[in-house]
């Protein structure tokens, strides 16, 4: 199995000519961004990445921004998922990371979201992923572990920092069984969390050694189910952002860290964790051969 590593472009200033310069200057492959909001602008970004040979993976929001507008329904965020896939369609993606519905849905609600949009990805010719985010459908495990009962196909990313400040603890207790859901993620968003937030100022720190560990532990979960199904390529993108989610100083607003440099660091470090991973998945290959 291989690894491809993602560039955010969340936060990100400049355009996406420099961020390609960049990414692949960190060792990265390709880049994962929000659709551009017209279609001429997603044409032109498209054949930007033909022209550069570089991998797409789009984001779609349904129901208005991050926080989606508390009274649109079902229809109105399907409606969002039609347009954002016509427009991605001139991307052409690997696949569509979708941040759909409202986290106020109850579960049945969020099943027929999910079922009504696989319908549409698939007369779209969309290959459709959904993921775990606050204020969206999947906001916590236990309704996600519903989900995934009621729909045993859905494929999901997981970016599990957003659950670790849902839960306000880290999902280590032997009880946190997630291994349902893990069995179907396709795509892993990594960013390092704690108790108190989605983001630590710098996954580096050694007071964050414990978040860190417990992050790649996940990660290394999906990569097992990955390589179980069959996958010969497995995606990443580390997503350190800004919003409220990059910490500064008070008074000055100040950033601890900056932002490119904390999603590079955690490139590198997740490229040498992978090797390592299967690494250690070949010398267990070998050692039941010789048993």
């Amino acid at each position: 199995m291989r690894l491809d590593l993602f560039r955010s472009l969340w936060g990100h200033g400049g355009s996406w000519a420099e961020a390609i310069a960049e990414l692949r200057a960190a060792g990265f492959d390709g880049i994962e961004a929000r659709v551009p909001a017209t279609l001429a602008e997603a044409r032109e970004r498209g054949r930007l990445l033909r022209d550069e040979g570089v991998p797409y993976i789009a984001i779609v929001l349904t129901g208005g921004g991050v926080i989606p507008d508390q009274s649109a329904g079902v229809a109105a965020h399907l409606a969002d998922l039609r347009d954002g896939l016509e427009r991605a369609a001139a991307l052409a993606p690997r696949f569509v990371n979708v941040l759909g519905g409202c986290d106020r849905w109850p579960a049945a609600q969020q099943v027929e979201f999910i079922a009504r949009a696989q319908e549409i990805a698939r007369a779209a010719g969309a290959s459709c992923v959904f993921e775990t985010h606050r204020a969206r459908i999947l906001a916590t495990p236990w309704v996600t572990l519903e989900v995934v009962r009621q729909h045993p196909d859905v494929l999901f990313t997981t970016d599990i920092s957003h659950w670790v400040v849902v839960s306000e603890r880290l999902l280590d207790d032997p009880a946190d069984d997630f291994g349902a859901f893990v069995a179907r993620v396709h795509h892993i968003q990594a960013r390092v969390g704690y108790d108190q937030g989605p983001q630590v100022p710098h996954p580096a720190a050694p007071e964050y050694r414990r978040e860190l560990l417990f992050h790649q532990d996940h990660w290394e979960r999906v990569w097992r189910a990955q390589r179980a199904r069959g996958m010969a390529v497995t995606t990443m993108t580390p997503e350190f952002g800004p919003d409220g989610y990059l910490h500064r100083l008070p008074f000055t607003g100040t950033p601890v860290a900056d932002l490119w440099d904390l999603n590079a660091w955690m490139g590198q470090a997740e490229r040498a964790h992978f090797s390592r991973f299967m690494s250690a998945c070949a010398q267990d290959e070998d050692d039941d051969d010789r048993a």
